[in-house]
């Protein structure tokens, strides 16, 4: 595979795939990991005089030109992030626009490209549109291994017809999950919550392969628990996939697995509801009870099991996080793995949005050796599937 190691980019026309999908609320960036995440890469772009167009989706505007969607407003933010003077605004990818912004930029420097997926062709992975754009350029890097497990143009279509580069974001993040896959350290302990069980199976039948222990939190517990005749009252809960829960258990029994389900709770009527909340055995929810957090004999059982581990994968929060105090579980555990990490030497990778927030909300981010900004590829990836768009760059051969 192409990197910035084996293949010298110097005085061309790039296409730069970045994730620039970041969090908004209220017109403010609440996260700039992902941007901060491609400095390294644009960085030595610069320096090499390139001339830099990158491409990023943001949202979901379904093939259609939407302003509310617009990359428009990060211009700013990048010009501040890169420390240049100033960034290029390609509001199209027609010819005469493209050819005009090339012209117009001195090597050396940055335009953004508007949202690729205003164009229809881009989630529908077209041929002649990657075609017709990659004649413009030189080189395509791709530094967005988040984005990297969608068959989109940006992600695979390019490399069909440009030299094709691995970026230095992307090789990070692919050598620091795969430390964890191909050289774990023992015991190790992955952390798997969040709300469905649905969206995790496949993770979990190759995660019991591969770790000693597994710790199911958050909602998804609830149809493990179920699927072992208990009462959980109105707790969100997947009943269809009971018989997935039952053959993950028998599948962790047969790896030699310890599967921790929660063995106590914090109940309420609802999310909103803080005046009812009821601390309880897990066998004791009341029938008119949703369970929302693990409680403290949980707590501690996973803090025992983290302090004997050399390493910890998390995925997914262990209760209503967004809702306190339903965050307390998340959040001990958090604490727990920043304060003992470094001393004990636990290597530990945390991946997926939701998980991430909670660890920024608890203030716990110096405890992981890593953070991934990866949502549903960092899911790919540890269920053993290896990313179309990962796949693209080792087969470039233009």
């Amino acid at each position: 595979m192409k990197n910035f190691d084996n293949f010298k980019i110097n005085y061309k026309k790039v296409l730069f795939r970045a994730d620039l999908n970041v969090p908004v609320v209220n017109s403010q960036i609440t996260d700039k990991s992902r941007i901060k995440s491609i400095k390294p890469s644009i960085r030595k772009l610069l320096k090499q005089k390139n001339k830099i167009f990158i491409l990023s989706h943001f949202g979901r505007p379904k093939g259609k030109i939407d302003k509310q969607y617009s990359l428009k407003f990060l211009c700013s933010i990048l010009q501040q992030e890169f420390e240049i003077n100033k960034i290029y605004f390609l509001e199209n990818l027609d010819e005469k626009n493209i050819l005009s912004k090339i012209d117009e930029m001195n090597f050396g420097e940055i335009c953004l490209v508007e949202n690729i997926r205003f164009f229809p062709e881009e989630e529908n992975n077209d041929k002649n549109f990657a075609k017709k754009l990659s004649k413009f350029f030189d080189v395509y890097v791709n530094d967005a291994f988040s984005s990297s497990h969608r068959e989109h143009v940006s992600i695979v279509g390019l490399t069909k017809f440009l030299p094709s580069v691995a970026g230095d974001s992307l090789i990070k993040e692919i050598n620091n999950i795969n430390s964890f896959l191909e050289k774990p350290k023992k015991p190790n302990t992955a952390i798997i919550g969040g709300s469905k069980i649905s969206t995790k199976i496949h993770l979990l039948n190759n995660l019991v392969k591969l770790f000693d222990t597994i710790i199911i939190g958050g909602a998804m517990a609830n149809t493990f628990l179920y699927s072992n005749n208990i009462s959980i009252g109105i707790s969100l809960v997947e009943k269809n996939l009971s018989e997935d829960a039952k053959k993950i258990q028998v599948k962790a029994k047969n790896y030699n697995c310890k599967l921790v389900l929660p063995v106590d709770a914090v109940c309420s009527n609802n999310t909103k509801d803080k005046d009812n909340i009821q601390y309880c055995e897990i066998k004791e929810v009341l029938p008119d009870k949703m369970i929302l957090d693990i409680g403290n004999k949980t707590i501690n059982l996973i803090k025992n099991e983290i302090l004997n581990s050399k390493m910890i994968l998390w995925n997914g929060p262990l209760g209503a996080f967004e809702f306190k105090p339903f965050d307390q579980g998340t959040t001990e555990i958090a604490h727990t793995i920043k304060m003992f990490a470094k001393n004990l030497k636990i290597n530990s990778i945390v991946g997926g949005g939701d998980t991430i927030s909670s660890i920024k909300s608890a203030k716990a981010e110096n405890g992981f050796t890593y953070i991934s900004n990866a949502g549903g590829a960092f899911l790919e990836w540890l269920e053993g599937k290896e990313s179309p768009g990962i796949r693209a760059l080792k087969k470039n051969n233009v």
